[in-house]
């Protein structure tokens, strides 16, 4: 639960319907969990932690896709137009 819940809107203003997990499952779940309720759902998760590319990896599982954002400030002000671009 690295980015922001400010996402939510920044996402769903590119068209993308989105939820953040804080309001959906426990703060405390596993990273492996948070990737089953994604599956379960279709959904993409898109995150700044290195973890969940990194599960998906060695599990060989097709899904759910994963986004992984890096950089030093993660605002949707900041990385929204990269975002954006990269996912137009």
């Amino acid at each position: 639960m690295n980015l922001s819940p400010g996402w939510v809107e920044a996402l769903q203003a590119m068209g993308f319907e989105s939820v953040h997990w804080s309001s959906v499952g426990d703060p405390r779940a596993s990273d492996r969990e948070l990737l089953e309720h994604a599956r379960a759902r279709g959904y993409v998760v898109f995150t700044n932690d290195l973890d969940f590319g990194t599960i998906l990896a060695a599990s060989a599982a097709a899904s759910p896709s994963v986004i992984q954002v890096r950089a030093a400030d993660l605002t949707p002000i900041r990385l929204e137009p990269l975002v954006r671009a990269a996912l137009g």
